[in-house]
C-alpha cells in the first residue's frame, strides 16, 4: 500500500488522529463538573429582557485558566500550521498574517472567511478541535469552589460564558476544568454563520450575549476577560465593572488595560478585589 507523503495529506492525517484522541478522552471523563448542565444553544424564543437582572460574563481562554499554561501558544502553532498548509504560505508569512487578522478582528478566522473563503467549521475542526487540551487542563477545584460561592451568594442572577471560540472548544475547556454544572449559558462565536461572524470586541457580539442571557441593562453586568480591547468595549458600552486578567504583562496585540477597569493576575483573586460579590447578605 502506498502512503501519500504529500505534506498537506500528512497534516490532515495527523490532525484527524489527534482529534480522535481528544474525543475519546472527553468521553472518558467522570469527575465533578464534567457534564454540561446549561443549554449550549440559545433559547428559542430568547428570554424577555429583565430590567433587574444582574449577570457576570466570563471569558474562557486565558481567563478561566492561566495564560502561563501556554494553551494560547499551542493554539497559535496550530493556527500557523493551518495557514501554511491551507494557504500555501511560508512559516514567516503565515505567522505575520495570523497576527494581522488577530489584531484587526479579534480572531484569525474572521480574516480567513473575509479574504480567503475559508470554511469556518472546517477551520475549527483542524485548529481548535485538534488541540490536545487534556494534556494541560485538569479539574480546577479551587476555581470551582470560588464560582460556586459566587453563585450561592445570590449577587448575580446568572453566570454566563462569553467566548470568541466556537462552542466545541468552549464546551471542551469547561468540561476539562470541571465547571460544566456552574454556568447558566454560553455565548460563542458561531462559525456556522459566516455572513454574520462577529466576535469580541465588536459591540454586536456584546449585544448577542446580552439578548441571549436576558440582560436588559449593561450597567447590571460585570465582565472578566484577558483582552484589553474587549475590556475597553465592555466599559464603553456601560458595563458596571470590567476585570482585566493580566497574569504577567499586558499582551499588546490584545490591547492595553483601559482606565476604569480592575486588574488582577489570577481569576482566583476575584474575592480579594470584589469581596462584596461573595457576601450572602445583599
Amino acid at each position: 500500500m502506498t502512503i501519500d507523503t504529500d505534506p498537506h495529506s500528512i497534516y490532515q492525517r495527523e490532525t484527524e488522529r489527534q482529534i480522535k484522541k481528544n474525543i475519546d478522552h472527553l468521553c472518558s471523563l467522570n469527575h465533578p463538573g464534567c457534564k454540561i448542565t446549561f443549554p449550549i444553544e440559545p433559547s428559542n424564543p430568547l428570554p424577555t429582557p429583565d430590567e433587574n437582572m444582574r449577570v457576570f460574563f466570563f471569558d474562557i481562554d486565558n481567563c478561566l485558566y492561566k495564560s502561563s499554561s501556554k494553551i494560547h501558544d499551542l493554539m497559535q502553532v496550530s493556527i500557523v500550521n493551518y495557514f501554511k498548509n491551507t494557504l500555501n504560505l511560508s512559516h514567516e508569512d503565515a505567522h505575520q498574517l495570523n497576527n494581522t487578522y488577530y489584531k484587526e478582528y479579534g480572531l484569525a478566522i474572521r480574516g480567513l472567511v473575509m479574504f480567503h473563503g475559508i470554511n469556518a467549521l472546517e477551520y475549527n475542526k483542524l485548529v481548535d478541535d485538534s488541540l490536545p487540551l487534556q494534556d494541560i487542563l485538569k479539574p480546577d477545584f479551587k476555581l470551582r469552589e470560588m464560582l460556586l460561592n459566587l453563585k450561592k451568594s445570590g449577587y448575580f442572577d446568572k453566570l454566563w460564558l462569553f467566548t470568541n471560540a466556537y462552542k466545541n472548544h468552549g464546551v471542551r475547556v469547561i468540561k476539562l476544568l470541571g465547571l460544566g454544572d456552574i454556568f447558566d449559558g454560553m455565548t460563542y462565536c458561531d462559525y456556522s454563520q459566516t455572513d454574520t461572524l462577529v466576535c469580541k470586541p465588536n459591540p454586536q457580539a456584546f449585544e448577542r450575549a446580552m439578548t441571549q442571557c436576558g440582560l436588559a441593562n449593561y450597567e447590571n453586568a460585570w465582565f472578566i476577560d484577558d483582552s484589553g480591547s474587549n475590556i475597553h468595549q465592555g466599559l464603553k458600552l456601560g458595563m458596571h465593572q470590567c476585570v482585566h486578567v493580566v497574569e504577567n504583562e499586558v499582551n499588546e496585540i490584545l490591547g492595553k488595560t483601559p482606565d476604569g477597569s480592575i486588574v488582577i493576575r489570577d481569576i482566583l483573586d476575584l474575592p480579594t478585589v470584589a469581596p462584596q460579590l461573595f457576601c450572602t447578605d445583599h
